[in-house]
């Protein structure tokens, strides 16, 4: 399950106050999704390459959850709801609409429920969910797609991410206990909560939205949740953090220490560019 029925919109505010940006990659953030922004000299969207990395993963059925308002993601991988044959994946879609009285989505969390409504065969199954707007590797979504544990993530090194300083500043830290299972993901992490967490052994944990999680486990989670006081969303690190809560042991961490490219703002796009060139020399559908 991939999480792409955001709005872009720290992108879109991104390009307003970029002056440096060509005006083709300017009109490419104003009117699509992050994820369909083209990054390499193929005008290839981001999102092929995180779809190529879950294919030479594992992985074969891929559900991408969609906005109502931009169809540049049904328009290249197939318009049909189900059974869309793109290089030997079989993507499917569900829709996260904007309710009544809102400017945006309900969050992440809201996004997952979209998706499980959609995939009622998912059942019984475990599933992974990522963003649409970071670049996991093969290995990240290889150790999920393995996982023998029912839900999972991946822990990451906060200080091999790759990213500035004010940007790590920003992401969640993960609380863990002996045995490696997650007790908790720390949303906006006080400098208080990074310092308890460098009292710890061994690197910072970050989570940076990837799971894999059963169906059946997350879903009352993903339907119960309330929306956040101050952000105003339903986050699904929280709903994680809630099941990890209230069944201890049931959420284990991987730890892994590598870069993750990321598409948050428009002058995120070169670097990610560099990245592609110097690591993808070999890829082909």
């Amino acid at each position: 399950m991939i999480l792409a029925g955001g709005i872009s919109s720290r992108m879109k505010q991104s390009v307003i106050s970029s002056t440096t940006i060509d005006p083709a990659l300017k009109r490419e953030a104003q009117s699509k999704t992050k994820a369909m922004i083209s990054v390499d000299a193929g005008n290839r969207p981001f999102l092929d390459y995180l779809l190529y990395n879950a294919r030479e993963a594992g992985y074969k059925d891929v559900l991408i959850i969609v906005s109502e308002k931009d169809n540049s993601i049904r328009d290249y991988y197939g318009e049909k709801e189900y059974g869309n044959d793109f290089n030997g994946l079989n993507v499917s879609y569900a829709v996260q609409r904007v309710p009544a009285g809102r400017s945006k989505p309900l969050g992440t969390a809201d996004a997952v429920l979209q998706g499980l409504n959609v995939r009622v065969d998912w059942r019984g199954k475990k599933f992974t969910v990522c963003n649409s707007d970071n670049l996991y590797s093969q290995k990240a979504l290889r150790i999920l797609l393995e996982s023998r544990h029912k839900n999972a993530l991946i822990d990451y090194d906060r200080a091999a991410l790759g990213f500035d300083s004010s940007r790590i500043l920003q992401f969640s830290i993960t609380e863990k206990d002996e045995n490696g299972f997650l007790t908790a993901i720390i949303e906006k992490p006080t400098n208080e909560d990074v310092r308890r967490a460098q009292d710890r052994k061994g690197p910072i944990g970050v989570s940076m939205n990837i799971f894999r999680l059963a169906y059946d486990d997350i879903l009352p989670f993903v339907t119960d949740l309330p929306i956040h006081p101050e952000r105003n969303e339903k986050e699904l690190p929280i709903a994680v953090s809630l099941l990890a809560h209230t069944y201890p042991g049931s959420v284990y961490a991987y730890p892994l220490s590598e870069l993750v490219p990321d598409m948050t703002s428009v002058e995120d796009v070169k670097t990610v560019r560099e990245y592609l060139v110097r690591e993808f020399t070999h890829f082909s559908w």
